[in-house]
């Protein structure tokens, strides 16, 4: 029973809740239908009120243009309210013909009431009014971002909503203000100034930014001049009315001066705006306002990498265009450039990864990049040429070039000009270049008295390091920068004097000094150093032959000898010092700037002498010292090795050379130890195929067998093998058999050079089916000669073997420097070309090169297309590098890097970086010194019963020393070694040793030494008087055989005879 009425308790309370609930529900539909039908009343109320109003406006606008009824300023007034009231997307047009309203009741004569600003002076509406028109003009420039003033019809609107702003934002052109309106100026100068600080704060100076941007930015400007002068005239308006305020000229700078070339612009466009520019002094008012130092960052943070570089190319342009305001604040505009600078310095990479964006002037670039800036960048870039333009140059450096080097009268000259050749002595070679330079002006040398603590050096310094910084900065650039700065002939000249008066000594101590400072004195004057080392090796790396060494433009030869000196001390001792081991940054840049700049002089020297002997080496260095510390693998040595092996004597760098190859073979086994063998490679050759059988046998043999023992078996015509035991001089004949082979230019493998007859792979070797791989095999074939230290007769063009070692990889390389060495006619045709000074387009040239290839003429473009392209006044430069490079590099291409190949597979190219290209010449040739006769008796080994005191062995070397020319006994060496030069480490090299022998019968009937012959040649006895017989030799073993003659003039005749009619390479 109770839980009977306990349920229906339960029943009867959720049904009162659910009924509760229900009542509550019906409520809330009925005050949300209530609230809906609310909102669509208002809505529907509000879109009545708005199509009323826009009736009305409509009618309004209507009326006005039908001239029914007359304007005035109130109805004006009144019918701008309502519009702004509802103003939206659709009311583009009503708002435009509000504005044509405005404007045009701004233009009625002698009507008050008409004049739409006239409502500012009514006490009742000046409020309502001064808000209206705040609106309406911020409208304007809304609308003025949204377009695009390249299309016709919004650049009316640009034009329209720009003369709304011009129009209210200064009153000397109200109607109002004219007569008795004079009273009115400075309350309505207030209202101006109100309404430009309400534009202001909303944003005024971002809209005209976006103008200017989408207006600008292109390859051909779309804004017109009126518009263009409107623009900077309100851009100019608050700038003005604060009175140059910072807050204002902040602005200014960031909104105005960062949009891309907007002075190029205006000074091409509106010249009237450059003028007010000039009045305002806004150049010096800007370069005042960065100059301070947290203002110059906060622009650059607000602008970032590529608006800042925008505002400096407009900086640079202004102070191009301004040189007086320039001169005066130098200092400023100097440090204002360095700052900006060295910020988008911070975010210059050296190259690609997932943070950089790809810049078309600054290159990699950490920060964010505006690609639609791009299209700009060629008008910035020549905005920023301006910096190293001849005036911005002249002011900057006026310190500098204001130096007088000019200390006599120019000599009278010559009535024969007198033109330096390679084939010049050097002593020659230096008395005319002083004679030439000296009755000019004094050579500059380090002479000091120079305090560096003033005013004038610290203002050098910091121009100095403001194009260093553009040069690591701007680096997509930079080449045009340094050949900006070597225009002028006598800057770098004057600038060299500047630096060797610095300091109590002059230069040198100085900046060795700076090395162990950081102090930010000693950073300026390095950068100064660095400077001068980017900007002279420029120079000299696009001067040719004949303006280096003939007119020497800017720099003496005897001043390149002092420099060159200087450069080489210098760097000696950041490495001996171990300052380089630790360098870093800017030191470490310093490095390779005065490094660079010495190793073009000294490339330059070692093509064609101007240094005096042993002008490159350190006296202070001793070579057994430096070997210990190589051994001891310390890392100055290394480095020394490195970067300047010329300071090292070369013969203690051919030793080192043949201890590194000693090394490698010890390290291979290839070896003879008294516990193992070298494993021997052994071929057989017909005498009759040499080249082809040696190529079939040697060119798959694997590069450790290569360099090992290969011993040679020669096969006569009949198919016998010859008699004699390789102990190393057979092969040295087959490798010289190979080489004088495969180096005839009879087999178009190699060609000659015209003139001086050196070799390079011929272009048109390809006649060969199997051309690239001969040219591999001789590659290794040459690499095997040197890697024993077999001297062999080849003389490579220089060009050719610059290549083998990879100078042409150099940054300062140059093919025109080299092209002498190819075809010293073709580069003087070349360089006519250069010094042409009429017009090049009327020689009929183009960018192509017409060669005859087997009786075919054949045209080789240049560039694609280039057979179409004339060669001009502009692109003739590029025109003579580019033939140079075709000719000797593109034609060749294939070939040289076949031999390379070939060459590097036995020699390790690492073990050549310590030779300049004549050393790596000699160390395949021998020495091209004179035959040291002394040494080569001291090391002569007799047999046949000769020896050193034997009258013959007399009577030769007397003939050598007194009767022979120096030629004469070089084509004597060549007759018993095969090659005419003398070994580099001299006769105790000699692989065999040179060796002379008495024969008494003929080389066919020679059976060798027996106890009898060697009796008898020992005591001088003779079976038959051999007087009919000439002296023979075989060449593999460096061995003279020499018949026992009863008389000195038949010795001397009959060996004169041997040696000119060069019969011996037989084999014993």
């Amino acid at each position: 029973m109770f839980s009977a009425t306990q349920t229906s308790k339960s029943q009867f309370l959720d049904k009162a809740r659910l009924a509760r609930e229900e009542r509550k529900g019906l409520k809330e539909k009925e005050r949300a239908a209530t609230q809906i039908q609310a909102l669509i009343r208002r809505f529907l109320c509000r879109c009545r009120l708005h199509r009323e109003i826009r009736s009305e406006v409509d009618d309004f606008f209507i009326a006005s243009e039908a001239g029914t009824t007359k304007r005035n300023a109130l109805s004006i007034f009144k019918i701008a309210r309502k519009l702004l009231f509802i103003l939206g997307k659709d009311d583009k047009v009503r708002f435009e013909k509000l504005c044509r309203t405005i404007l045009g009741s701004m233009e009625v004569e002698n009507e008050p009431k008409v004049w739409y600003v006239s409502l500012a002076l009514s006490k009742d509406l000046t409020i309502a009014w001064l808000k209206q028109i705040k609106d309406v003009l911020w409208v304007s420039c809304e609308f003025l971002k949204t377009l695009k003033p390249d299309i016709l019809q919004d650049n009316k609107l640009v034009t329209l909503y720009l003369t709304m702003l011009v129009t209210f934002t200064d009153m000397s052109t109200w109607k109002i203000v004219r007569g008795k309106g004079e009273a009115l100026k400075p309350a309505l100068n207030r209202i101006c100034e109100n309404i430009m600080g309400h534009l202001n704060q909303k944003g005024f100076y971002s809209v005209l930014q976006i103008l200017l941007t989408n207006g600008l930015v292109r390859s051909r400007p779309s804004l017109s001049k009126g518009t263009l002068t409107a623009v900077f005239t309100l851009s100019l308006r608050p700038v003005i009315a604060a009175h140059f305020s910072d807050n204002l000229l902040r602005s200014f700078l960031i909104h105005i001066m960062s949009v891309p070339a907007v002075i190029s612009h205006l000074n091409t466009l509106t010249p009237e705006c450059m003028i007010t520019i000039q009045t305002h002094d806004l150049m010096r008012k800007f370069v005042l306002f960065l100059s301070r130092e947290e203002q110059c960052l906060d622009i650059c943070v607000c602008l970032e990498g590529s608006h800042t570089l925008c505002l400096l190319g407009n900086l640079i342009q202004l102070g191009y265009l301004n040189v007086k305001v320039l001169e005066l604040e130098a200092s400023h505009f100097v440090k204002d450039l360095t700052d900006m600078l060295s910020y988008c310095q911070r975010y210059v990479s050296q190259k690609k990864s997932n943070l950089t964006h790809w810049h078309p002037v600054l290159g990699w670039f950490s920060q964010t990049v505006d690609y639609g800036l791009n299209e700009s960048m060629p008008l910035v870039t020549r905005q920023l040429q301006c910096l190293w333009g001849v005036p911005v140059i002249c002011t900057l450096f006026c310190d500098v070039l204001s130096k007088k080097l000019e200390l006599q009268e120019p000599a009278p000259a010559s009535s024969q000009p007198t033109m330096l050749q390679n084939n010049l002595p050097v002593k020659n070679l230096f008395k005319r270049a002083f004679q030439k330079s000296a009755s000019v002006r004094n050579i500059l040398k380090p002479v000091g008295g120079r305090r560096v603590d003033s005013a004038e050096v610290q203002k050098v310094c910091s121009v100095c390091v403001l194009y260093q910084t553009a040069l690591t900065t701007l680096t997509q650039i930079r080449l045009q920068i340094l050949t900006g700065l070597t225009y002028l002939d006598d800057l770098l000249p004057k600038l060299w004097a500047f630096i060797c008066e610095l300091g109590p000594q002059g230069g040198l101590k100085l900046f060795l000094e700076c090395l162990n400072n950081d102090t930010d004195e000693s950073k300026r004057l390095l950068a100064m150093l660095m400077l001068f080392c980017d900007c002279s090796r420029h120079l000299i790396t696009i001067l040719d032959d004949i303006e280096v060494y003939e007119e020497q433009i800017s720099f003496k030869m005897e001043e390149l000898i002092t420099i060159s000196s200087f450069l080489n001390t210098f760097v000696y001792k950041m490495i001996w010092d171990a300052i380089l081991e630790n360098a870093k940054g800017e030191k470490l840049d310093l490095f390779h700037s005065v490094h660079g700049w010495l190793m073009v002089l000294y490339e330059r020297d070692c093509r064609r002498r101007f240094c005096p002997e042993e002008h490159w080496l350190r006296k202070d260095l001793k070579p057994s010292l430096l070997f210990q510390e190589l051994e001891k693998g310390k890392k100055r040595a290394q480095l020394l090795l490195q970067y300047i092996p010329h300071v090292i004597p070369h013969k203690n760098r051919v030793l080192l050379f043949r201890n590194l190859v000693t090394k490698e073979k010890e390290t291979l086994g290839l070896v003879e130890t008294s516990s193992a063998s070298p494993h021997v490679t052994h071929i057989t050759i017909r005498r009759s195929r040499m080249l082809e059988d040696g190529y079939d046998q040697l060119r798959r043999l694997p590069v450790n067998s290569m360099k090992g023992v290969i011993r040679v078996k020669f096969v006569n015509d009949l198919g016998v093998d010859e008699a004699g035991i390789d102990q190393d001089g057979v092969f040295k004949e087959f490798l010289e058999e190979i080489i004088k082979k495969v180096f005839n230019p009879a087999l178009n493998l190699f060609k000659t050079t015209s003139g001086t007859e050196r070799l390079y792979p011929s272009p048109t070797s390809s006649i060969h089916e199997n051309h690239l791989q001969l040219f591999e095999f001789v590659g290794k074939m040459l690499g095997k000669a040197l890697y024993e230290g077999i001297v062999v007769d080849v003389p490579f063009a220089p060009f050719f073997l610059g290549q083998v070692l990879g100078h042409h990889h150099s940054s300062f390389y140059s093919s025109i420097d080299e092209l002498p060495s190819l075809d010293a006619e073709f580069y003087k045709n070349l360089t006519s070309i250069k010094r042409y000074d009429g017009d090049v387009g009327d020689l009929g040239l183009t960018l192509s090169y017409d060669e005859d290839v087997m009786g075919q003429l054949v045209c080789h473009e240049l560039i694609p297309g280039g057979k179409t392209m004339s060669v001009t006044n502009e692109n003739k430069i590029s025109y003579i590098h580019l033939m140079a490079h075709f000719r000797m590099h593109t034609q060749i291409k294939e070939q040289t890097a076949a031999f390379i190949r070939g060459f590097r597979g036995i020699i390790n190219p690492e073990w050549l970086h310590m030779f300049s290209t004549p050393e790596v010449q000699r160390l395949i040739s021998g020495d091209n010194a004179e035959i040291d006769l002394d040494d080569l008796k001291k090391h002569t080994v007799y047999y046949g019963g000769f020896h050193s005191s034997h009258r013959v062995i007399i009577w030769l070397w007397d003939i050598l020393s007194s009767d022979f020319t120096p030629e004469e006994r070089a084509m004597f060496l060549k007759f018993v070694t095969s090659c005419s030069r003398p070994p580099l480490l001299g006769f105790a090299y000699l692989k065999p040793p040179f060796s002379i022998r008495c024969v008494e019968v003929s080389d066919d009937q020679d059976t060798g030494d027996t106890l009898g012959s060697v009796l008898r040649g020992f005591f001088t006895i003779r079976k038959k008087e051999p007087g009919g017989r000439l002296p023979t030799s075989s060449t593999c073993f460096n061995l003279l055989k020499l018949p026992n003659y009863s008389k000195k003039s038949i010795l001397r005749d009959k060996l004169r005879y041997a040696i000119s009619m060069n019969t011996g390479f037989e084999l014993s």
